[in-house]
């Protein structure tokens, strides 16, 4: 009986592909597997750090000094941040929460979707800290969809002289919107399949 061969389907890095056998019988190999549950899981684990780390921040931190770990790299000061991540548009909570519910809702749509292992990771993160900081909104003083934001992290000096007071959440967002760029440039997307401009030309195969 004659070998099988095996064609590749769609653009380099398609999920599909299929073996043709000379009796004409085409057998289509299964796509990657859907990454929502990755989603899930590592957006869970940063959340429960985020607000474990706020707990731990405002139980030991209010009202204290600066506390100096690591020779002066970073600072453990406790602020209230009515703004965005890293102290940004403070006087703008109401409108950044429902814009963090918006972000919420638009991941865990596309999530179901997901076959790209770096896409699920990258949207974990973003979701993780979108909803840790959301949590703060809604829950913290001084009232719903007004609430301000936990930090604590302050970089090379105290009172955000260097560079804003953060928390795990805004780290989440930064890291996952970096990683979703850089995976966005190299072509890659959410469903595992790379896009047309990056198909490899005839010299590189």
């Amino acid at each position: 009986m004659a070998e099988p061969r095996e064609e590749h389907v769609g653009w380099p890095g398609a999920a599909a592909r299929r073996h043709v056998v000379d009796n004409g019988d085409v057998n289509t190999e299964q796509q990657p597997r859907r990454r929502g549950g990755l989603v899930a899981i590592i957006a869970l684990i940063v959340l429960g750090l985020d607000v474990a780390t706020k707990i731990l921040a405002v139980g030991v931190l209010e009202g204290q000094q600066p506390v100096r770990v690591l020779g002066g790299v970073v600072y453990l000061q406790l602020l209230r941040n009515p703004g965005a991540a890293f102290s940004m548009a403070t006087g703008m909570t109401w409108l950044l929460a429902i814009i963090a519910i918006v972000v919420v809702g638009a991941i865990c749509w596309i999530a179901p979707k997901l076959r790209s292992t770096g896409w699920a990771v990258g949207l974990a993160l973003v979701l993780a800290g979108a909803l840790g900081n959301l949590a703060d909104r809604i829950f913290r003083a001084p009232g719903v969809l007004q609430g301000h934001v936990i930090d604590f992290f302050s970089v090379f000096a105290p009172n955000g002289e260097v560079w804003p007071v953060f928390n795990v959440a805004d780290s989440a967002i930064v890291c996952g919107g970096i990683l979703i760029v850089v995976l966005t440039l190299l072509g890659r997307e959410f469903d595992g399949t790379v896009s047309k401009r990056r198909q490899p030309t005839a010299a590189e195969e």
